[in-house]
């Protein structure tokens, strides 16, 4: 038995939050929504298409308590037109120089769950 990779990572949202995460991770991010099965439908929440193969799903939870330490960490290209494009939406960004050799700021989604976005640097 062995873990072969990491398939899909979810992030809660309060009822109600779909145009929002749409909005926030389809418009302003880039992910291309997914269809969700129909047997989900009635869930509510949205799903998306990472570059790699992986997926985001947002999930109602009710209630909602938004993942203020614990968050996905997605890997960027373009570091610095991300940050121009969250701050152009008036999404404030923090710094977190901490690791050697790694660009990473932290973000928030609509709903209050911590990002991570990371850039590795490569050392010549």
């Amino acid at each position: 038995m062995r873990l072969t990779g990491l398939d899909h990572v979810q992030l809660a949202a309060p009822a109600g939050g779909e145009e929002e995460a749409r909005a926030f991770f389809g418009a302003l991010l880039g992910l291309e929504e997914l269809d969700k099965p129909a047997a989900l439908e009635a869930r509510g929440g949205a799903w998306f298409a990472l570059p790699d193969g992986r997926q985001l799903h947002v999930g109602v939870a009710d209630p909602f308590a938004a993942a203020t330490k614990a968050h996905p960490a997605f890997r960027v290209e373009g570091y610095d037109e991300l940050r121009g494009r969250l701050a152009g939406a008036d999404v404030e960004t923090r710094d977190d120089e901490l690791i050697p050799g790694v660009r990473r700021f932290y973000a928030d989604d609509p709903f209050g769950n911590r990002l991570e976005f990371v850039e590795r640097r490569v050392e010549s």
